[in-house]
């Protein structure tokens, strides 16, 4: 299940109430040490030579472990101690290009302004553009705030031990934490921390979605229905529906402007395609979902579309989904409690609804999400970015550790949305929308590095063509 996200003083309960069990810090290390050559290995190849920095406490000493564990890698190990006497050693074994860097120089305990020494040898090995896996956490970060001490490690992966430190999803720390990932069987207790905010893990999905019953026919799976696609933005039609296809619900309808209906419906073959209507009982009628917005942004976008989209919002019992430009459309509205409403907005549409600044809703995601959904009823919303969050005006968010930067592509939110439309018209699904949320949020970012993994200029169609099948 998902582990929350902490702060250093709850880090240090945790491993408290473990060594009170009589768990040693010995047993700890090395299997830290075995996880941490597990995923070096994962970034390196055989033979390959890697270089491990390790500095005077327990994170040095999890960097050492590592080398135990890597028998098929050339290892080279620095201590070090004596930082004004170890720069030289630093930059002639960076010279030599090891494939990668494993920086164990500091831990979470970091407390103090990191002397001119620390700096120059950070400063060095950033400079040398090798990959680097960070050891909990990079060297230099702040646990609890996300900056730095002067100076901080520019890692590719940080493997951080047994759950996220807050300071990790502050933006300020995003350029120097990489891709941070969990590792959690390492020796200590079970979790006993809760918080706000709580990491998704790819195992929170095991036996997700279920498995459907054999006499199930495409009326058990639902209809969704589609409202998307404008002059020149033909194709956010297409993606969603395409999206909205790989969740299998039973049916997908699209209902699009005239002038772009051939070219929609050219390009689909299982789905239906039909023209807008400005009745908004009879667009409602017989479907079990309803997502509205990509790709309207057109000059030709229906002038009523924002007089029925309300009326849906307040009324309609059915899931309704508000992407891309239908957000502006809303009003600061209530809807029963009863109606499951989801917002997806990128940072950008998320400022605009709240009229702040990009700048304050990345410095201030968590609030951003909570005061979005106040505005809109309480509604779910998928504040998306990296570290897509998924959460509404009270209880848990979550925190999505999936996708990376080849996401930044036009139609990829459009997919999305459209795979959370197909999902939330099956019956089955909606009875943990949480869940159901996280799972698609982490399937669009997980087939992202699926592709990422074995093609490096893969297309948001090659997402279209993998989203749903990540395990």
């Amino acid at each position: 299940m998902s582990v929350p996200v902490i702060s250093l003083a709850q880090m240090r309960d945790w491993e408290s109430a473990t060594w009170a069990t009589g768990q040693t810090e010995a047993v700890v290390i090395r299997r830290v040490g075995e996880r941490l050559a597990c995923r070096a290995r994962q970034l390196t190849a055989s033979n390959d030579s890697i270089l491990i920095l390790a500095g005077k406490g327990h994170n040095g000493d999890d960097a050492r472990a590592t080398g135990e564990f890597l028998n098929d890698r050339q290892v080279q190990v620095l201590e070090l101690l004596e930082p004004e006497n170890d720069l030289a050693k630093v930059e002639l074994a960076l010279r030599a290009g090891p494939a990668l860097v494993i920086d164990g120089i500091f831990g979470i305990g970091l407390n103090r302004p990191l002397s001119d020494a620390w700096q120059q040898i950070i400063a060095a090995v950033n400079a040398a553009k090798i990959p680097v896996l960070a050891v909990d956490i990079p060297s230099g970060l702040n646990a609890d705030t996300g900056e730095h001490f002067g100076a901080c490690i520019e890692a590719s992966v940080t493997l951080t031990i047994g759950a996220p430190k807050i300071g990790m999803l502050a933006a300020s720390a995003w350029a120097f934490t990489g891709r941070v990932e969990v590792t959690g069987d390492v020796g200590l207790v079970p979790c006993p921390l809760q918080s706000e905010l709580n990491w998704t893990l790819p195992e929170d999905f095991r036996g997700f979605p279920p498995a459907r019953n054999v006499a199930a026919h495409k009326g058990s799976f639902g209809h969704v229905a589609i409202i998307a696609g404008s002059l020149g933005y033909h194709g956010a039609a297409v993606l969603t529906a395409h999206g909205a296809q790989r969740a299998q619900p039973g049916l997908v309808t699209v209902f699009t402007q005239e002038d772009v209906y051939y070219p929609v419906a050219g390009q689909l073959q299982s789905a239906m395609v039909g023209l807008w209507q400005a009745d908004a009982q009879k667009m409602s009628t017989g479907f079990d979902s309803l997502l509205v917005g990509p790709g309207l942004a057109g000059p030709d976008v229906p002038p009523d579309l924002r007089h029925i989209l309300r009326q849906w919002w307040r009324h309609d019992e059915y899931p309704l989904i508000v992407d891309a430009s239908a957000l502006a459309l809303l009003a600061a509205e209530p809807f029963a409690r009863k109606y499951i409403r989801v917002l997806t907005p990128h940072p950008g549409e998320a400022g605009r609804l709240l009229n702040w600044p990009v700048e304050k809703i990345q410095a201030e995601r968590v609030k951003a999400l909570r005061e979005i959904s106040k505005k809109f009823g309480g509604c779910w919303v998928v504040l998306k970015g990296h570290q897509t969050l998924i959460g509404c005006a009270e209880g848990a968010i979550f925190v999505n550790p999936s996708g990376n930067p080849h996401l930044a592509q036009g139609g990829s939110g459009d997919l999305l949305s459209g795979f959370i439309a197909g999902l939330l018209a099956q019956p089955a699904l909606r009875s943990d929308v949480a869940k159901t949320l996280r799972y698609a949020v982490w399937q669009h970012g997980a087939a992202a590095d699926k592709l990422q993994a074995v093609r490096k200029n893969w297309t948001v169609e090659d997402l279209a063509e993998e989203i749903g099948n990540a395990r």
